[in-house]
């Protein structure tokens, strides 16, 4: 058992561990996109902003048999895949959701942002008012909303 003392070091020390220990908490994200995308690039940075450590793998084609080979519904595809977890991430989904995803391990074979909603990360474009998304969460089971976004933020 640590004593009182030792855990109020560790927590005081929290802070000053930054983000590598952060990610330490989180399993890699590996994102496959194709060769043409940028917004790809600024959602991968927001990912890495939020403590997780992503690979990236650019394709000499589409995406599309990926998708397919991962279950991803045609309607809910978007220009990246990623997969985090034994889940699949399609589109511009918020690093939050990503992280309540791992936290409450729901049944389903992953989430979507379908599209590219204006404002979701990676679509942040100045001067254009934000979209409100939902996030689905997708699998055998069919599809439900798993959380509403406005921009990067919660709705």
């Amino acid at each position: 058992m640590p004593s009182r003392r030792a855990v109020l070091a560790g927590l005081a020390a929290g802070p000053a561990l930054g983000r590598g220990a952060l990610a330490q908490g989180l399993p890699e994200v590996a994102v496959t996109k194709d060769p043409s995308c940028g917004c790809c690039e600024k959602w991968v940075t927001h990912l890495r902003k939020a403590g997780f450590t992503v690979t990236v793998t650019v394709t000499e084609g589409p995406v599309n048999p990926l998708k397919i080979r991962l279950a991803v519904p045609r309607e809910l595809a978007s220009c990246h895949t990623a997969q985090v977890g034994g889940y699949v991430v399609e589109g511009h989904v918020p690093a939050g959701a990503i992280k309540r995803l791992l936290a409450e391990r729901p049944t389903g074979t992953g989430l979507a942002v379908p599209g590219m909603p204006v404002g979701s990360p990676g679509m942040e474009v100045d001067g254009v008012e934000l979209d409100t998304y939902e996030v689905t969460l997708f699998g055998a089971e069919g599809r439900r909303t798993f959380a509403r976004y406005r921009g990067g933020e919660p709705a």
